[in-house]
């Protein structure tokens, strides 16, 4: 199994859309009401659905980079307003905080090795 992809509802797609390639991410579909992007690296990729109600905002979306410290820095140079600045955390990430256009907080870190196999790591299957 693996995952495909996350969708965020947000209020107003063409602002969206360039929050999200503004941060550095691939448009690959672009509709009124839809939009899908794929991230630098690897295959991964999210969606944004166009919501016209209030957007509740309880889901954070992270985004890896392992010179993250140098991304939020190129960042902020094109106006991206931060609520934390890249910070070490006590689980082994290092995280920097920032809202996208609808209110979703996303976080931009880096874990290394950490993220998979963090020193507390155990294994539960079915």
């Amino acid at each position: 199994m693996n995952l495909n992809q996350v969708t965020l509802p947000v209020n107003d797609m063409d602002i969206s859309t360039q929050f999200y390639r503004d941060l550095g991410f691939t448009q690959i579909v672009d509709t009124p009401h839809y939009a899908r992007f794929e991230c630098p690296e690897g295959d991964s990729t999210f969606s944004l659905s166009l919501e016209n109600s209030n957007i509740q905002c309880g889901t954070v979306i992270y985004f890896e980079h392992e010179q993250l410290d140098a991304w939020v820095d190129d960042l902020k140079i094109k106006g991206f307003h931060f609520e934390q600045e890249p910070t070490d955390q006590s689980y082994l990430w290092r995280e920097a905080i920032l809202h996208d256009p609808s209110g979703h907080k996303i976080k931009l870190y880096w874990a290394g090795e950490s993220r998979i196999n963090p020193p507390w790591r155990v294994e539960k299957r079915s």
